[in-house]
């Protein structure tokens, strides 16, 4: 008995991976909510974002934001959004993905330190370089 449950307690638990667009959307709100700010200018950006990377509508938009707000609150951490991301996202398609998180990050006008940290985290877990990631970087700033 002792084995048995000694076993469940290493064992990982197995959550189902959530969808791409709620995991992007997850991962936008982690980003925007990483300097302990999170304000209207955001809000709309994730918005954006969401609307132009998935094809929503601003109201479907919004909606999964709140959802995404409410799954992103309760996750211990950010590898399950990049995982669903990399298992449903061609890595050629990633850098898209990575310059929504840039404007969102950038949405503020400030470029925060655990912002840029937390950017750093979740390129890595996609799987694109720091070099391409501030490449995107610089293309966002640019707009």
């Amino acid at each position: 008995m002792i084995d048995h449950l000694l076993r469940r307690l290493r064992s990982p638990v197995a959550t189902p991976a959530p969808e791409a667009s709620l995991a992007m959307a997850a991962l936008l709100v982690r980003l925007a909510r990483t300097d302990g700010s999170y304000d209207v200018t955001e809000v709309a950006s994730i918005n954006r974002a969401l609307a132009g990377s998935f094809g929503l509508s601003p109201e479907a938009a919004g909606s999964l934001r709140l959802r995404a707000e409410a799954l992103e609150a309760k996750a211990p951490d950010t590898v399950r959004f990049t995982r669903s991301l990399k298992d449903a996202v061609p890595h050629e398609h990633r850098i898209a993905l990575v310059e929504a998180m840039w404007r969102v990050v950038l949405s503020d006008g400030t470029r925060d330190e655990e912002e840029e940290s937390m950017m750093r985290l979740v390129t890595n877990l996609l799987g694109i370089s720091d070099v391409d990631s501030a490449l995107a970087r610089q293309r966002v700033g640019a707009r």
